[in-house]
């Protein structure tokens, strides 16, 4: 006992210890056996709902008793049994008991005690492990530490209901790596969870679908096992299918649509197949709507986001479906009129969630927007959208800019001329140059990267130049003369090489020596990507094919550049010296 005694206690309560409190923890010191029994079994009953009790007696050292008694074996299985039950009232309470319940080394005491042939006794642990494992503060390794553990849970998932529900509760909760996927998974998680799909208890099958989407969260070997798994004579995909149905509760629609889009994603189901374009996704957009609550629309966009970020046709669908753009337009309108919501409780559980909701909408918006044209255009553009983005960019908060202008950068991405003439005209050349000098280097990374997708194709180059060629030969000369990061100028002189590709808009570099000699020093630079740029966009300037190219080859074997691309030919990496050996070729043809 003295062990358990010698842990230390976090004792952050400062709460007056009272003289009943006192009196629980001395009834468990009782030398009869069954005084200490209804000590233990009054102590149950004052602290059920008592945060302030349950704190108490954690201070006053009731735990290393309780962990004591339920570990002597000389202990009654009653009294046991009634200990672990106390354990696991005082677990939910604050996080600061859940804190000296680990301290005490409460996990280890009941995965022994799983190691009875009681199977009353055997829940209450789990109960108590159930509820000390889902609390944020408490490691998950910890499940991981004795070997033996995971597969003698898996052992006594057979035994009743109540065990299956809380070990699938621990398992999907103690979940978090590739590692730990891989652990469960060597451990024949998919055959032993797999049955209790169809389990007559909701809880159950509820906690048997979260496990396979923790386990399936890109992770390819355990997808492919999934897909061909049979559960009662049908496929595992239908089952989650039929859980996705319009009449089951919406946690278990949301999380079936999790499954299938994970395994999507890990390329275990194909992105055209019906599951996904006639079920999962119509199911993901139906949970972004007005009705559903806050946290299960931020949890519907987020994984709708996810599932067609890769892929064209399922963005194409998307944007067409049940209005989507607007209903995420309405993401932004989060909380509605503060003085129409009288419950206080209820105004900061909005504000807190307005957040994820934008953030969310802003990652729906990207995929959507990310690879095709078509989609970016009409409903975005006329959704009101775009003004919503770039008000966005001018936030207090570096967040908010950064979502604004990644969004902004996803949709210029290849947009033809129309959107992008749009996406300047909204934002307004003022703000993008403000952009641009942002102390936060996401905001810079992200603005230059919208400076990037706008100044891509000729004519649009030419065009963007035309009219702000000054402004933004001025930003760029500023960013390469400040202190930043390789990455910041990296993507700075990529923004050069997309200039030197242009007809016109090449002579802005052509007749600015100080911005030549900066090109020049870059090539030389002992970075291999920053060399790799630069030489990028001296290959672009002296490329034969075009107007003026003897001119501008004149000009910059004048001021040395041959003789650098001639020792660029000689690097030791491959892509630097080809590149060099490619712009030198233009001198030869």
């Amino acid at each position: 006992m003295a062990c358990l005694l010698e842990a230390p206690l976090r004792i952050s309560v400062l709460s007056e210890v009272t003289a009943t409190s006192r009196h629980y923890v001395d009834r468990l010191f009782d030398p009869d056996p069954q005084k200490v029994l209804q000590g233990v079994i009054d102590m149950k009953n004052a602290v059920i709902g008592n945060n302030k009790q349950k704190a108490n007696l954690i201070v006053l050292g009731a735990v290393p008793r309780l962990l004591y008694l339920l570990q002597q074996s000389s202990s009654s299985m009653e009294l046991r049994t009634e200990c672990a039950v106390v354990l696991g009232s005082l677990a939910m309470g604050t996080e600061n008991n859940i804190k000296s319940l680990v301290d005490c080394h409460i996990i280890p005491a009941l995965l022994q005690g799983l190691l009875s042939p009681d199977l009353v006794f055997i829940e209450a642990c789990l109960r108590c492990l159930r509820t000390v494992f889902i609390s944020p503060v408490t490691p998950v390794q910890l499940l991981y530490t004795d070997p033996t553990v995971i597969p003698h849970l898996m052992s006594l998932l057979s035994n009743s209901l109540r065990t299956q529900e809380y070990i699938t509760q621990i398992f999907s909760h103690c979940c978090k790596t590739p590692e730990h996927q891989t652990i469960l998974f060597n451990h024949g998680a998919i055959q032993n969870i797999a049955p209790l799909l169809i389990s007559p208890s909701y809880k159950v099958r509820m906690q048997a679908l979260k496990c396979f989407s923790v386990l399936a969260y890109e992770n390819t070997q355990v997808s492919m096992t999934l897909v061909n798994v049979l559960v009662d004579g049908e496929l595992l995909t239908q089952v989650f299918v039929k859980m996705m149905q319009r009449d089951q509760p919406i946690e278990m629609q949301l999380t079936a649509a999790k499954c299938l889009t994970y395994m999507c994603r890990a390329s275990a189901i194909r992105t055209d197949d019906s599951c996904i374009v006639l079920k999962t996704l119509p199911c993901l957009v139906r949970m972004c709507s007005k009705e559903h609550l806050l946290e299960e629309r931020v949890e519907g966009a987020e994984t709708l986001a996810y599932l067609m970020e890769p892929d064209v046709e399922l963005q194409r669908i998307a944007s067409t479906t049940d209005h989507l753009v607007a209903m995420l337009a309405d993401y932004f309108k989060y909380p509605s009129s503060v003085s129409a919501i009288t419950d206080i409780k209820r105004l900061d559980h909005d504000l807190k969630h307005a957040h994820e909701l934008r953030q969310a909408a802003f990652k729906l918006y990207a995929s959507l927007g990310s690879n095709d044209e078509e989609i970016r255009k009409k409903p975005i553009l006329e959704s009101g959208v775009m003004e919503l983005l770039c008000s966005l960019t001018q936030s207090d908060s570096p967040a908010l800019r950064v979502n604004g202008i990644w969004a902004l950068m996803n949709m210029a991405f290849q947009a033809d001329q129309k959107v992008k003439v749009e996406i300047v005209r909204c934002l307004g050349t003022e703000q993008l140059f403000r952009l641009l000098s942002d102390p936060d280097t996401n905001v810079l990374m992200k603005t230059l990267g919208l400076l990037r997708n706008l100044l891509s194709q000729r004519a649009h180059i030419d065009q963007v130049m035309s009219s702000h060629g000054k402004q933004i030969m001025q930003a760029v000369t500023l960013i390469l003369e400040a202190e930043h990061s390789i990455e910041v100028k990296e993507q700075t002189l990529c923004i050069l090489v997309n200039i030197a590709d242009g007809n016109t808009a090449k002579d802005l570099i052509m007749t600015n020596d100080d911005m030549l000699q900066k090109i020049k020093y870059y090539m030389g630079h002992s970075n291999v990507k920053l060399q790799l740029a630069a030489t990028f966009c001296v290959s672009n300037l002296i490329w034969n094919e075009e107007d003026g190219s003897q001119e501008r080859q004149d000009k910059l074997r004048e001021m040395g550049f041959v003789d650098i691309l001639h020792k660029l030919t000689q690097s030791s990496e491959p892509n630097l010296s080809d590149r060099a050996k490619t712009a030198l070729q233009q001198y030869l043809a």
